[in-house]
């Protein structure tokens, strides 16, 4: 066999074997956890869809700091009413208080008790089946300075089917929410941001399968997004387009977090790499360091 097809061929292996224990890790969450969401559903009438898909997104689906030395599933800070232990890490700003938990089930129920503050009381007015309500309404109440929170949730949700755990019926159900995903796992919905269409990456995906989904060169498409390699961070922006000078009106600056770098934070606010360091001249590439949007 051709040396350079062989290469190829154990390159499109290994992107496919990532693929799949990225979302095997996804899968492996899910199963874990989803009994905890359900019965959080039924004591305080938060859809399970809701708490699952934001305990995997805020823990890195079990493997962030957090979680694991905090048993803290949700990013919840600590506030001035907590009287717990906790653990110091950058997000919005560096060194933030953060609640650390005995273990998860105690981290499913002050996520639920910290839902049914007054401040997240619109979110009740949403039939429990409306996920994307509630993803959209979280943001509105200002549970993330993300400004496209709602569209990761509601990615996941769709991806993994976590709707299914919604209702008595989609749970017994013989389509299952892994039989739906494996229907559902190769789309992308187009989505909207301060005018920008991007689509939110899946774990496994690349620039290469984006770019060959909606028919771009692989090229333009990696110059909409800065990128200089062809895999994506799971559940970032990939713009089909290109991005703006600046970031959204109202928010003058952003955090670098945990596991994030400037890359990161151009594509949450849909501003151009080379914009945004414009902006920041020398500003180190690192967690904790405070950027201009504007």
């Amino acid at each position: 066999m051709n040396r350079f097809l062989t290469i190829l061929i154990f390159a499109a292996f290994c992107l496919r074997m990532h693929a799949e224990t990225a979302d095997n890790r996804y899968m492996r969450y899910i199963e874990t956890y989803s009994g905890m969401a359900v019965d959080q559903q039924e004591q305080y009438g938060i859809p399970a869809s809701i708490t699952l898909a934001q305990g995997l997104l805020e823990s890195a689906a079990g493997r962030s700091t957090l979680a694991t030395k905090g048993n803290n599933h949700f990013g919840i800070k600590c506030h001035k009413e907590w009287k717990g232990d906790f653990m110091l890490r950058d997000d919005d700003a560096p060194d933030e208080c953060f609640r650390v938990y005995r273990d998860a089930a105690e981290s499913f129920r002050d996520h639920s008790l910290f839902l049914s503050r007054g401040r997240y009381r619109p979110l009740f007015e949403h039939d429990v089946t409306d996920y994307a309500s509630w993803a959209r309404g979280l943001s509105k109440c200002g549970y993330a300075t993300d400004p496209n929170y709602a569209s990761r949730l509601i990615a996941i949700i769709e991806r993994y089917a976590l709707y299914t755990y919604d209702t008595h019926a989609g749970r017994e159900a013989e389509e299952t929410a892994a039989f739906i995903f494996q229907q559902l796992k190769r789309t992308h919905p187009v989505r909207k941001s301060r005018g920008l269409h991007y689509v939110i990456a899946a774990p496994g995906d690349t620039y290469s399968s984006i770019a060959k989904e909606f028919k771009l060169k692989k090229k333009r498409l990696m110059d909409y997004n800065d990128a200089h390699t062809d895999q994506v961070r799971e559940w970032q922006e990939v713009y089909l387009e290109p991005k703006l000078e600046r970031g959204p009106d109202g928010v003058a600056s952003a955090t670098i977090g945990e596991d994030e770098t400037i890359h990161s934070v151009a594509q949450r606010f849909g501003i151009r790499l080379d914009a945004l360091r414009a902006l920041n001249p020398g500003v180190k590439n690192r967690p904790g360091q405070k950027l201009k949007l504007r």
